[in-house]
């Protein structure tokens, strides 16, 4: 329902004494109840006038006498909606009109700018006691309010109204079109508004089955988990395979289905009180599992659910419902905890078309379970895990996106298209840096088309036409090619300092930094693989400080899934052609022809590309210790190697800090250590002791000879807790100002906020 365009009053009578302002109000203030608080707070205070919605912002006309105006103002900023965020309130003297009431006015489209999108949010206790209650909403599994429910997964156009969201096709019965219009309630414009007499519903197909009745829809499904079976249920921001994850059979069928090895599941649990059983939880953490975000969090397992689904590792991904179907489902379910994890298979994008998932997981699935409402924009579920208290986003999605990052410069007209791994990409509106959702590893057909649909959205949503492009250095990257075949210039930027850039963007620092960037793999400037970094940088550019010292990865690409060639390389570099008589598992493992193979061809550089990666000596130190051998998904070295810390351990192993860093004597005493049959726990242990004194060491000279007190830290190397809090402890007792980042991933997640702003500075 639109407002009248015009609802002002004839000045009329005495206004001498009133004052009259016109408020422009930017940041997160559409789609999150934000016209009804000001509407209620202007007859609280006896202000008149209007607001009204524009694409750019909320603007108010607001008059009254000299007393009240002040506290409305101070109000705006300290009273808004919880899930609002003002950026910036541009107040100016206006002319009194002698408006006798407050108007809400009919939305207007007016210029290119655009004004902020609120992220999907999850469902709010008021609804979730309606759901009890209201006759029209009993069990109605799509219940939303203004401070609940879908937004960014159904907009297609601005400003945020209804016919610029996938409801449009819904039309609002009378109760429901009622409770929009009223500036009283708590529906008042909340535009995926809907009841059980006109919204979207629930089908169940099942076989040759097909349901539309909720009550035995939730029945149905309730039950085939509780036997041990699996469906595919449509979310908010796509499909998710669901099945009990206390049956050890469902968790190993649901690897099968997914073709997924080892990669660790995400756990919804009824409660957090269930969670507790199975995990460690800290205040903070306990409150970001209940925040409207409604995150995966890593938490440190007490115990696993049921077989097959931490696979060794110390973390436990958990999260709670965040849907009115979740939380309705575990009335009726058994179990207390259920897997939820994206519904696609194997590396390709969660799943949003009905008719996709019904051919796809039809046949894989016991039902599949739809909704008649479109879902416009995909959302993974968000990762985050608390370091040194501080919530550090690892994969930013669902609930985050798409929040923009502020900037004190300009980067209007910037597109930087990532990296190839965890890539996100990020526009320049102004001065917000605004970052796409988890797009994925650009590795496939179908991630790349994802990858270029989600730009064309974004550039429509966000009126948004780039004239200046970021990519990265590596050639081959498909987010690289994509940005050349554009027609339009483009800047590229080495992975690490993008990297640094990003951390130093989020934390708004405009001097040079000690950059300290570890992670798997960027490409470098002199071709190389680059990724145990040290860097003096700002915006504009970078020096490389020291670097580990290169170790050649023997077949490329295959040493990192078989990454006991990583340590067969490692200990060549220790012990030369001896490596042969060193007497450890790993060696004795390798077929002896194999590994003279592998030794010549590290001798003779054959298919042997260099890298100083952080991530390749976690990779192959966690094979020397028999840690893990070969990897099936990313990281899974490292991770697994990070699992198995005895954390009271203090040594660390001697490392050699000149023109680079050079490891071997490292790997001496790791061999030395496992002859001597010292445990795992303790090597890993050391091993890791010496990475964090390694940086220690290597920042002190850099500072002593700089006089650079402020110190990033980025790359994926860092969500290794163990490391990075102890990194942030010694730095910080010794008088440095660290920064990591919290509100874009420090992994390759941020890189393109980095290439944004490196382009920003440059151009």
């Amino acid at each position: 329902m639109d407002f009248p365009e015009n609802t002002s009053m004839k000045p009329e009578g005495n206004i001498a004494n009133r004052i009259a302002f016109l408020i422009k109000i930017k940041g997160l203030v559409q789609g999150v109840g934000f016209r009804p608080f000001v509407y209620r707070l202007a007859n609280e205070l006896n202000i008149a006038g209007w607001i009204i919605n524009r694409n750019d912002a909320v603007v108010v006309k607001a008059e009254g006498n000299a007393k009240d105006m002040p506290l409305f103002i101070e109000k705006l900023k300290i009273s808004a909606p919880v899930i609002a965020q003002i950026d910036e309130i541009n107040v100016e003297n206006d002319f009194p009109e002698n408006f006798h009431d407050f108007r809400i006015l009919a939305s207007q489209d007016l210029s290119e700018e655009t004004s902020e999108i609120s992220p999907d949010i999850a469902v709010c206790n008021d609804c979730l006691d309606d759901l009890k209650k209201q006759p029209h909403r009993i069990d109605y599994p799509f219940i939303n309010c203004t401070n609940c429910g879908p937004r960014f997964s159904i907009i297609f156009d601005f400003p945020y109204d209804r016919d610029k969201t996938t409801m449009k096709s819904f039309t609002m019965c009378p109760d429901c079109e009622s409770e929009y219009s009223d500036i009283l309630n708590r529906r008042f414009h909340a535009q995926p508004i809907a009841c059980n007499h006109c919204g979207p519903y629930y089908t169940l197909h099942s076989g040759n089955t097909i349901d539309k009745n909720f009550s035995s829809v939730l029945q149905t499904v309730a039950g085939f988990i509780d036997e041990g079976k699996i469906i595919a249920l449509k979310g908010i921001g796509g499909f998710h395979f669901m099945c009990d994850a206390l049956n050890k059979t469902s968790v190993k069928r649901l690897r099968e289905i997914k073709h997924r090895e080892g990669k660790p599941f995400a756990i919804m649990f009824r409660d957090i009180t269930v969670i507790k059983k199975y995990a460690q939880i800290t205040d903070e953490e306990a409150v970001m599992l209940n925040s409207w975000q409604r995150p995966v969090v890593l938490l440190k397992k007490k115990e696993e659910p049921s077989e097959g689904i931490c696979l060794g590792l110390s973390t436990i991904g958990a999260f709670l419902p965040y849907m009115p179907f979740h939380y309705m489902l575990f009335e009726q379910l058994k179990t207390k905890a259920v897997i939820l994890t994206s519904g696609n298979l194997a590396d390709e994008p969660i799943i949003i078309d009905d008719k996709k998932a019904l051919e796809i997981f039809g046949k894989l699935t016991d039902a599949v379970i739809t909704y008649n409402r479109e879902i416009f924009n995909r959302t993974d579920d968000s990762v985050v895990r608390f370091i040194r208290g501080k919530e550090r986003i690892f994969r930013r999605s669902r609930g985050y996106v798409p929040s923009p990052v502020r900037l004190p410069f300009d980067v209007n007209g910037i597109l930087a298209t990532g990296a190839e791994l965890s890539n996100c990409f990020c526009i320049g509106k102004g001065s917000k840096a605004i970052l796409s959702q988890h797009i994925g590893d650009l590795k496939n057909y179908e991630t790349y088309e994802f990858y270029t649909e989600t730009i064309e959205r974004f550039k429509k949503v966000f009126r948004f036409n780039p004239s200046l492009i970021a990519a990265d250095m590596h050639p081959d990257y498909l987010s690289t090619r994509y940005a050349m075949q554009q027609g339009i210039e483009v800047i590229k930027v080495q992975h690490h300092h993008a990297h640094i850039a990003a951390c130093m963007a989020e934390y708004q620092l405009n001097e040079k930094v000690i950059g300290v960037c570890f992670d798997g793999t960027g490409y470098g400037t002199d071709g190389n693989i680059w990724g145990g970094e040290f860097l003096i940088a700002d915006y504009y550019d970078f020096k490389r400080y020291v670097h580990f010292d290169y170790l050649p990865l023997p077949g490329g690409d295959k040493a990192v899934s078989e990454n006991w060639r990583t340590g067969v390389s490692l200990l060549f570099k220790a012990f030369g052609n001896d490596l042969v008589n060193v007497d450890i598992p790993l060696v004795r493992n390798v077929d002896r022809k194999l590994l003279l193979q592998i030794i010549d061809a590290i001798e003779k550089k054959i298919n042997t590309p260099l890298s100083s990666g952080c991530g390749r000596l976690f990779d192959g130190v966690a094979a020397i210790t028999g840690v893990c051998t070969s990897t099936r998904f990313h990281a899974e070295a490292p991770m697994k190697l990070e699992s198995v810390i005895m954390p009271d351990i203090k040594e660390h192993y001697d490392v050699d800090i000149a023109e680079t860093i050079r490891f071997e004597p490292m790997i001496q005493q790791i061999i030395s250590d496992i002859q001597n049959k010292i445990s795992c726990s303790i090597i890993s242990a050391r091993f890791h002791n010496t990475i964090i004194w390694t940086i220690f060491e290597t920042v002190k000279r850099m500072r002593k000879e700089t006089g650079i007190s402020q110190i990033v830290l980025s790359g994926g190397s860092f969500q290794n807790k163990y490391l990075t809090e102890n990194v942030i402890d010694m730095l910080t007792r010794a008088g440095m100002e660290v920064y990591l980042s919290a509100k874009v991933p420090f992994n390759d997640g941020g890189i393109a906020l980095g290439q944004l702003v490196v382009a920003a500075k440059r151009r």
